[in-house]
């Protein structure tokens, strides 16, 4: 059962940082060479490609090489599944996954 939660674990810490998360809003509008992403933060190259194989490795991001640049765009695919997950994990279900049990007090409680 915990497999379905580990897998989308990376996803969460990739996105936890406000660098990536603000990368991943501009790849929504399309893809991007790195050096369009650069320009808008104050970090350097190394630091940018650090957080691009965060973001490719969860392969929420691809990357594509085009002479000595590379170009980035969301996995559209990955994009999908995560938004699945997450609308599943924050809404009410009749099959739901909790492991405790959870007693309503009927008005009898003290």
């Amino acid at each position: 059962m915990r497999e379905k939660y580990v897998e989308h674990t990376q996803l969460f810490k990739a996105l936890s940082d406000p660098n990536r998360l603000m990368i991943v809003d501009m790849l929504s509008c399309g893809e991007l060479c790195a050096c369009e992403i650069l320009v808008q933060f104050n970090i350097t190259q190394p630091t940018l490609s650090h957080h691009m194989n965060i973001l490719c490795e969860c392969k929420l991001v691809d990357g594509r090489k085009e002479g000595k640049w590379i170009y980035y765009s969301l996995n559209s695919e990955t994009v999908s599944s995560f938004k699945l997950f997450l609308e599943r994990v924050t809404s009410a279900k009749q099959d739901c996954d909790c492991i405790c049990t959870i007693k309503y007090c009927d008005g009898d409680c003290e």
